[in-house]
């Protein structure tokens, strides 16, 4: 194959090796990474691309890991379009920062790659931090504002010293002021000249009085009282140091470890008694039932007082409307009336109002209650049992067991401490007054007091 070893072919082989070289080569130096197809693309938004220049290099850290591909305008502001090498790591929290190279305008766009706990950042997504860099153009408004504030600064002064300004200026007032107040002092001091030498003279004279009682060697002189005072001190240190030693009442009571301990523990007894007294927990429950049967309202007013979370006391007022029950029964009289029967009499009953006391002690067990004492007049107990987080309850009462008044009721919490209820009462009727009622209450405890008082007008 002669053509093989023709000149022609020869240069053009080493033509082409030569050209490959160099593509090569210049993809290696490029800052492009696009170039070798290991690449990721990032785009923002700036308000003045003055400066910047496609294909010049984007940098992290100072060191060059990108370039600008393009610049263009985009709803008003400069769309800027880089192409970062792959390893570098951006994040959602990546930011772009304009830094200036040199004097002369330059800049070039420094990336932060954000934090990596966050999510890593899309291809071709925008990046939304933007920094504000130092720029010579920064700097100059900074310097022509500085200039600004200084011009004026020396107007107001000049204007300020001048004759004709000194009243238009605070500062020329205080000049002004400054300059009257010099002249008072002089005018004063020439016109008592001879009041300020009695008055340096009588200093001189408290001086001269004041060396006398110095070197007064009597009873009553400095010295002699100067001795007492330190005879003073000399036995108050003698009686700390008896204290120290425990001699005496008070250094028993310093110094003796029983002694110490016994005070510690009463203190500790009387701070536990008033802590005690402190949890106290107060709360005041007042409520109206009206039952359906009798047609009246029942009214309750009481007092709980909880010392424990485990325990609490009650006391009551009960307004009862069916607190005595007559019932009169008549007898059926007429033209054929054979033998007295059940069906020959008619009941009628007439309810009194009687108001009564309940005190109770109750008993907690996680959400149950026990309860006992006075209800209504007369010996009792009974249980009350709470569902969904306290706000329901359930609760069922015995007393008067001569003849057995039993009663229940459901109770819901609407909204701190507002409630509705609902049950009935005397539910074997032995009293004569088994009735059905519905009603209504407030319980109140201290925070909600505290509240209450801290909203309150006045």
């Amino acid at each position: 194959m002669n053509w093989l070893r023709a000149a022609e072919f020869k240069v053009g082989l080493m033509v082409i090796v030569v050209g490959s070289l160099i593509a090569v080569m210049s993809m290696q130096v490029s800052d492009d990474p696009s170039y070798l197809g290991r690449s990721k693309k990032a785009w923002f938004l700036l308000p003045n691309a003055g400066g910047l220049v496609k294909n010049s290099a984007v940098r992290s850290a100072g060191i060059p890991v990108g370039v600008i591909k393009d610049i263009r305008l985009q709803d008003g502001m400069a769309r800027v379009d880089i192409t970062l090498k792959s390893e570098i790591p951006l994040t959602t929290s990546a930011a772009i920062e304009i830094k200036a190279q040199g004097i002369l305008g330059d800049k070039h766009v420094e990336v932060y790659p954000g934090s990596p706990t966050d999510p890593p950042l899309e291809d071709n997504a925008q990046i939304l931090s933007i920094r504000e860099g130092g720029s010579l153009e920064n700097l100059m408004s900074q310097v022509s504002e500085v200039t600004s504030s200084l011009k004026e600064v020396a107007r107001n002064l000049q204007e300020a010293t001048s004759e004709d300004g000194t009243r238009a200026h605070i500062l020329g007032r205080i000049v002004k002021n400054i300059e009257t107040l010099t002249g008072d002092l002089s005018q004063m001091t020439t016109d008592n000249k001879e009041k300020i030498g009695d008055i340096v003279d009588d200093i001189h004279d408290i001086t001269a009085n004041l060396q006398e009682v110095m070197n007064d060697k009597s009873e009553s002189g400095l010295k002699e009282t100067w001795k007492r005072l330190s005879s003073s001190v000399k036995n108050l240190d003698d009686i700390t140091t008896r204290i120290n030693k425990g001699e005496g009442a008070l250094g028993k009571l310093i110094s003796d470890e029983q002694t110490s301990e016994s005070l510690t523990s009463a203190i500790d007894g009387l701070g536990g008694m008033l802590d005690s007294a402190n949890r106290i927990q107060t709360a005041f429950d007042f409520r109206g039932e009206y039952l359906g049967e009798v047609g009246a309202t029942k009214t309750h007013i009481g007092v709980q007082i909880q010392p424990g979370l485990d325990r609490y006391y009650y006391i009551g007022v009960v307004d009862d409307p069916a607190g005595v029950v007559e019932t009169t029964r008549t007898q059926i009289t007429g033209p054929g009336a054979g033998t007295v029967g059940p069906g020959d009499y008619t009941e009628k009953k007439t309810y009194e109002n009687r108001i009564k006391i309940t005190a109770l002690f109750a008993k907690n067990f996680w959400d149950l209650t026990l309860k006992g004492g006075v209800i209504e007049n007369n010996g009792g107990f009974g249980i009350d049992y709470f569902f969904f987080r306290r706000k329901l309850k359930f609760t069922a009462e015995a007393f008067q067991f001569s003849h057995t008044n039993v009663r229940s009721s459901l109770s819901y919490t609407l909204y701190r401490g507002i409630y509705i209820t609902g049950g009935i009462n005397d539910a074997f009727d032995q009293q004569g007054a088994r009735s059905g009622y519905l009603g209504a209450g407030l319980f109140l405890t201290n925070d909600d007091l505290k509240l209450l008082l801290t909203k309150a007008p006045f």
